[in-house]
């Protein structure tokens, strides 16, 4: 049996931090849950990244829920990918009953059901802030990996970036783009070619085709104005909390392309808005993203280095990112590589294969004395999961099986009058409520054509009337070879005449010859 106090110690050593940090729960050894050994989470780590594992109905919501009201109450802003639809309940308190109660019991600690500062914001029709981009602001290299162009295609994507700068033409919606990609292939070719080389006809075609694709996924309502400010996720209340905005994304398990395209979005304008910050004692922003693996579920590779490499780079912004999904294999091993802080909450083991997961994701875990951590994944219960992280010097904490303190807020979603209630006080949705749709590229090449248009049926309106068609006898005078015979004919009559009234040309003492 290990030792109990040697364990306490362990703990307490591991989970004790010098700078801000909030409760997630209380370590257990051998079925016993320790009061004396609470896991705190320290904020000065959060922008190391985490992941949030567990089959269906283990509690990996409630995790995550928890730890956005620990960051709220630490006034740090948060932003939830909301894919089920059941994280608007933070805007509400909880109720306290006999599961809270024996729970809280078991950690000595009090249960305070509390509401949070909530923001609701859609990509599509639901109700909340409207979160929109233009294409430009994608720029060429977004959204060619995004469409997963060659080459080539990314070239010409370039090209029509650097053909509507040059001429002051807007880039806003799905529709800019696609009117550009029609005006390069048809009568701005020769224009352009003559500026900016060779055009393939084959590439526009293949790069419409893909925007096609994109917009059957409903992206047409993503891209437009007026774009989202990423300022407005990072707000804090008036009681000094931060803001909690929840994306409510339940429409988005049918179209992955769309949500990994926003989220690629997201991360990048953070990346490139947000200021270097260094080690901070707490981060400016915390994004989880609910079923994660909907993020990698249709990405290119060009699409998951791109996330790669911004999540490597986006955590010296102060931003921290939280995949939550059922199997940590559901995200790509070199991103699973950066994710500082791991809750793993039960694995069911139905098969083979399953087994094998449990396997792998054990070895991703701090080795530990305490546990055999194949077999305890399979056993936790819901609401315990098996945690470790990064502390203040970046070395991992122990391995421990923690009971988590349960969601001061509402576990369950909103009523449709609550939300109603929510949205109206909202100045964020007025601000983005309607669209716009100011001159960009759809109208001026439009204009462009029709005016061209209208000039080559002025020249047609302007051309001289036709002569009537000549007659037939007009026809044979005007032969070449009439013409000669006319010619021969009236130069004999002219000379014979002359003879006879004796205006001859040259004399000659030699006899004439008449033609006659």
């Amino acid at each position: 049996m290990a030792d109990k106090n040697a364990f306490i110690q362990s703990v307490n050593a591991g989970y004790t931090f010098r700078g801000e940090s909030f409760a997630l729960g209380a370590a257990t050894l051998n079925g016993e849950v320790l009061s004396e050994a609470l896991v705190h989470l320290p904020l000065k780590t959060m922008n190391r990244h985490g992941l949030i594992a567990g089959a269906t109905g283990t509690g990996k919501t409630k995790t995550l829920q928890v730890i956005a009201e620990g960051l709220s109450n630490a006034s740090v802003p948060v932003l939830l990918m909301d894919i089920k639809g059941d994280l608007s309940g933070l805007a509400e308190a909880g109720a306290f009953n006999d599961k809270i109660k024996e729970r809280y019991g078991k950690m000595a600690l009090e249960y305070v059901p509390a509401s949070f500062p909530v923001e609701l914001m859609s990509l599509s029709g639901e109700k909340g802030v409207r979160l929109r981009a233009t294409v430009s602001e994608f720029g060429p290299v977004l959204i060619s990996k995004i469409l997963g162009l060659n080459d080539t295609q990314q070239g010409l994507v370039a090209l029509i970036f650097k053909y509507c700068d040059d001429q002051k033409i807007p880039l806003l919606d799905l529709k800019d783009f696609i009117k550009m990609l029609q005006y390069i292939s048809n009568e701005g070719k020769p224009d352009i070619e003559k500026q900016y080389g060779k055009i393939s006809t084959t590439s526009t075609g293949t790069i419409l085709r893909k925007i096609i694709e994109l917009q059957q996924q409903g992206a047409d309502v993503f891209f437009g104005e007026p774009s989202f400010e990423v300022d407005d996720l990072m707000r804090i209340s008036d009681d000094g909390r931060g803001i909690i905005n929840i994306l409510r994304v339940t429409d988005m398990q049918n179209r992955p392309k769309l949500f990994s395209t926003f989220m690629l979005q997201l991360l990048a304008e953070l990346y490139a808005v947000l200021p270097e910050a260094g080690d901070l004692d707490k981060p400016k922003l915390v994004l989880f993203i609910d079923e994660a693996h909907l993020v990698f579920q249709e990405a290119t590779s060009a699409l998951l280095q791109q996330i790669e490499t911004i999540i490597k780079l986006i955590r010296s912004k102060g931003v921290g990112i939280f995949f939550c999904t059922q199997n940590p294999q559901d995200v790509p091993a070199s991103v699973l590589s950066q994710l500082g802080l791991k809750v793993q909450h039960a694995l069911r083991a139905f098969t083979a294969a399953d087994r094998k997961t449990i396997k792998q994701a054990a070895e991703n875990y701090p080795e530990t004395n305490y546990y055999k951590v194949n077999d305890l994944i399979t056993e936790l219960g819901i609401g315990e999961a098996l945690v470790t992280m990064l502390n203040e010097k970046g070395i991992p904490t122990p391995l421990v099986h923690t009971l988590l303190i349960s969601p001061q807020s509402r576990m369950d979603v909103l009523t449709d009058a609550e939300i109603n209630t929510l949205t109206a006080q909202s100045k964020l949705v007025k601000k983005y409520e309607q669209p716009i749709d100011r001159e960009s590229a759809y109208e001026i090449l439009s204009a462009k054509l029709d005016e061209a248009e209208k000039k080559s049926a002025e020249k047609t309106i302007q051309k001289p009337a036709s002569k009537p068609e000549p007659s037939v006898i007009e026809k044979v005078l005007d032969n070449p070879v009439s013409r000669q015979v006319q010619r021969t004919a009236a130069t004999i009559i002219t000379r014979s005449l002359l003879g006879a009234l004796g205006l001859g040309g040259r004399s000659s003492s030699k006899k004439k010859t008449s033609w006659f």
